[in-house]
């Protein structure tokens, strides 16, 4: 009781330390230059296993299988939620960059132009409204072990508009700044890159190869990027096993030395800013594999979460900017309350809500499936709607009992 007033004196926010859910995802890629996970504004999560893409929706606990790429095309590398969540953006093992409309579970494109794996991707979608260019929802970044970075825009019919070649190893981090007037880019070879993107809808990209700025100071690759939504121009990014370092940094100015950093003992694989709280969560491989919350810019440590029993590899955030999902190369995918609720959202999932056993839930088949669905099409009874039951032994996205 005591410690819980000082804490309230403090102003000390309690995380609790265990996830609300857990759910077994098999074949779950341990590998730390590819990005496998998103949480969609309609509050759906995306995950690649292998050569596949599931769909789980957060409201009622349904999976569905999107797609499963051939054994020439896989295994899947990246996914990536466009920002009103009608596409997903699906990288691919040998170089494309396929694009599917969800709710028609259709692909709508197959983009070309890497020559190797598209382990990052992402899209620009910004929400203001005084934009010089009606470009969101329709362009997007990629990023390859082929070194280079394509722009493209789905409103063309070419496969890109634009490369961005600078880094010498693989792109394994994408994020757009929050006004998307600059993308920021990790890769293999240490070096954190920022280039300007401010381009009116009668311009395109071109090509370019120097970056507006260039870091250098982390002694890893850097996968770990997230551009803070509260501070125009703060970037925070993370290096590898090497480094174990978060840096921040002003990218507002010319300077090129970071403004401040701390050494959290593990190797960094992602980080995500809290909308709600300035405030962040990093995820953790070697040694440690751990979650930390901290708070900016005292950089408090709030909460260390632990439960994955190998390297946090993946992150998704929720709509509403509460709750996280992780995946590891445990083959789990854990989901946790890390910020507070936001006022100014309703929905969402929230650890007291009731959820569902995926041990029974539902799961359609795609469009192009080379499965056979239910002939038994009664909307009546959910078991005997054309799309099939997961099994009770399957170990599919199937929900574990949290001890």
């Amino acid at each position: 009781l005591t410690q819980s007033v000082l804490a309230s004196k403090r102003g000390v926010r309690r995380v609790a330390r265990a996830p609300f859910k857990v759910l077994d995802a098999p074949s779950l890629g341990d590998d730390f230059y590819l990005n496998l996970l998103d949480w969609s504004s309609s509050n759906v999560v995306a995950v690649a296993l292998g050569n596949a893409v599931y769909l789980w929706s957060a409201a009622n606990g349904q999976v569905t299988q999107l797609t499963e790429l051939s054994e020439e095309s896989g295994p899947v590398c990246s996914v990536a939620w466009s920002g009103d969540a009608s596409q997903l953006a699906v990288g691919t093992g040998n170089g494309t960059l396929q694009l599917w409309d969800v709710e028609r579970s259709s692909k709508i494109r197959t983009l070309r132009g890497h020559r190797l794996r598209v382990g990052a991707v992402a899209w620009k979608c910004s929400r203001s409204t005084g934009g010089m260019n009606d470009s969101n929802g329709s362009v997007l970044m990629s990023g390859s072990r082929d070194r280079n970075m394509l722009w493209r825009d789905t409103r063309s019919n070419r496969d890109f508009v634009g490369v961005f070649a600078a880094h010498r190893q693989e792109v394994c981090g994408l994020r757009w700044a929050p006004d998307d007037s600059q993308i920021a880019s990790g890769g293999n070879d240490n070096r954190l890159l920022v280039w300007d993107t401010r381009y009116s809808s009668s311009t395109e990209p071109g090509v370019q190869s120097t970056p507006r700025l260039e870091f250098k100071e982390h002694e890893a690759a850097v996968k770990a990027i997230s551009w803070s939504p509260h501070q125009r121009g703060l970037l925070v990014s993370g290096g590898g096993t090497a480094d174990r370092t978060i840096r921040f940094w002003n990218t507002l100015t010319s300077g090129t030395s970071s403004l401040s950093s701390i050494d959290t003992g593990s190797q960094v694989c992602n980080i995500a800013w809290s909308t709600t709280v300035n405030e962040f969560v990093s995820t953790h491989g070697y040694s440690q594999n751990q979650i930390i919350v901290w708070r900016y810019p005292s950089m408090d440590k709030i909460a260390t979460l632990t439960g994955h029993a190998s390297r946090v590899l993946h992150l998704g955030i929720s709509p509403t900017g509460e709750s996280i999902v992780t995946g590891a190369g445990d083959e789990t995918l854990r989901f946790w309350s890390v910020f507070p609720v936001s006022t100014r959202h309703s929905r969402g999932f929230h650890p007291t809500s009731s959820s569902s056993n995926l041990s029974t839930a539902t799961v359609q088949a795609p469009n192009n499936s080379q499965f056979a669905p239910s002939h038994n099409h009664s909307s009546s009874n959910p078991a005997t709607r054309s799309n099939w039951q997961v099994s009770p032994s399957s170990s599919l996205l199937r929900a574990r009992t949290i001890r």
